[in-house]
């Protein structure tokens, strides 16, 4: 099987995260710089087989988009171009970073390591994955 690939999507940064080739695991990848995404992807893409990549929609309590989603979609358009072949899904990410803060908290990471915003991206990437699983 080929490898589910998930995107926290920041302008600044973007969380990433990975399942194994049985789609059972979601696990935190990386953090690149949002401008680096495009390049990083495709350099995974050459050496990894992965058949589906899921994106973060951000959306607020009442169901509307996110401000932030204005960003995404100009995003989806650089990535459909560049991986014309390449399925993408959108998942909720509500609470997602908030989740990921308190998973940091429950695992017994420092203060210091608590602050570290590209670490609360990649387990966002990583919840975001793993909700998807669960999903499907």
């Amino acid at each position: 099987m080929k490898r589910i690939l998930a995107l926290d999507f920041g302008t600044k940064r973007t969380g990433i995260a990975v399942t194994d080739e049985l789609q059972i695991i979601a696990s935190g990848l990386t953090t690149v710089h949002t401008k680096e995404l495009i390049s990083f992807l495709k350099e995974y893409f050459n050496s990894e087989k992965v058949e589906l990549v899921v994106i973060g929609e951000p959306k607020q309590m009442n169901n509307e988009v996110s401000e932030s989603e204005a960003a995404i979609q100009g995003f989806i358009k650089k990535f459909t171009k560049a991986f014309p072949e390449m399925p993408m899904q959108r998942v909720d990410e509500r609470f997602t970073s908030k989740m990921a803060f308190q998973t940091m908290i429950d695992s017994g990471l420092s203060k210091k390591k608590r602050k570290n915003k590209a670490l609360v991206d990649e387990i966002s990437a990583t919840i975001i994955l793993q909700s998807y699983l669960y999903s499907k």
